[in-house]
């Protein structure tokens, strides 16, 4: 038995263009104006988000208890979602139901169009923005209108909440510096127990804060957001002394900013046998044994490490803050602070 892999080719005929389908818009005035009337109420939307979300901001009073923070961040994150999706579904409604939607097939050709075509394809743009009912004789004033100032006040719903968090101004050193200062005791968190180095047995790990943060009556939680560290003990000859941090630490005890370099995520993971910290987030890996650079993952920097002694009484205390900013990006980071992006950035 053969088999005959001879295959025979047919030929098809273009089929060309399927026949317009005009929308209900196109024919009917009262189902265009009703289009349009939807658009700018998308549009209207988009407006009452923004002013939700500047208002709440102001007038819902922020505590430090957990139903005030997260009825405050409900309202402002409605007020945001509104603000951008009626702006999104607008334009998008706009498009399908109002602007032209007719097919077009453009042939190829040499890279050059002709002349002829180049003027054709002004004069589509052109029709374009007659179909669209931003010129011609068919303005859409409504339309125009709610879109200008969605599309203008939006920002406000995201720059208010973020000027205002900084007092009005925009005083990048308020980001800069935290509460730890030289003689702060470390303190067990969330309890605020100072933390003596006898208590520190190797391998283990305390979650740590400034001795006084909970003592704050006002911005304790904006504190603590900056402030929080990772206190590790390790025996002594698996710690690798960064040069220059040769006073930083005390009998393998080291304490490093507990905020991921990726996106600020809480670091939390520690693998006692490898000496590396795990961020849950995106699996950022830091080798606390070696500065806590990072080893693995989309963080590009070291965690922070805080400088660290002990007083006469045998408590842990900082010597002073951290030498950078804390978190993921800033932007007066100092210099070299990107070698480690290069090493793992390859």
């Amino acid at each position: 038995m053969s088999i005959d892999n001879h295959t025979e080719h047919v030929e098809f005929e273009d089929p060309g263009v399927p026949d317009h389908r005009p929308r209900k818009a196109d024919v009917d005035d009262k189902a265009d104006k009703r289009a349009e009337r939807q658009t700018a109420f998308l549009f209207g939307l988009s407006i009452v988000g923004t002013l939700i979300a500047v208002v709440g901001y102001f007038a819902i009073d922020l505590g430090e208890d957990v139903e005030s923070i997260q009825r405050f961040t409900m309202v402002l994150g409605l007020g945001i979602f509104l603000a951008m999706i009626g702006i999104g579904l607008g334009a998008i409604h706009w498009a399908k139901t109002l602007m032209r939607d007719h097919e077009m097939v453009e042939e190829r050709h040499e890279m050059r169009s002709s002349d002829e075509a180049r003027e054709g394809a002004i004069q589509d743009l052109k029709d374009g923005v007659v179909d669209s009912g931003l010129g011609g004789p068919k303005r859409r004033t409504l339309l125009k209108g709610s879109l200008i100032t969605a599309l203008a006040i939006a920002p406000l719903s995201v720059l208010v909440p973020q000027i205002g968090s900084m007092g009005g101004d925009w005083n990048v050193s308020k980001f800069r510096h935290t509460m730890w200062t030289a003689g702060t005791r470390l303190a067990r968190d969330p309890d605020g127990t100072p933390i003596k180095a006898s208590d520190v047995t190797i391998g283990s790990v305390f979650h740590v804060i400034p001795e006084g943060l909970n003592d704050l009556e006002h911005h304790l939680i904006e504190e603590k957001a900056k402030a929080v560290v990772l206190l590790i003990r390790l025996d002594p000859k698996d710690l690798n002394v960064q040069p220059g941090r040769e006073d930083w630490s005390f009998d393998g005890i080291v304490a490093y900013s507990k905020i991921c370099t990726h996106v600020g995520c809480p670091v939390a993971l520690y693998e006692q046998q490898t000496h590396h910290l795990l961020c849950p987030c995106h699996q950022s890996t830091f080798d606390v044994a070696n500065g806590a650079k990072v080893v693995f993952g989309p963080a590009k920097r070291p965690l922070p490490q805080l400088p660290i002694a002990v007083d006469d009484d045998g408590y842990i205390v900082a010597q002073r803050d951290f030498e950078e900013p804390v978190g993921p990006s800033f932007w007066e980071r100092l210099q070299g602070d990107d070698s480690t992006a290069e090493e793992v950035d390859h």
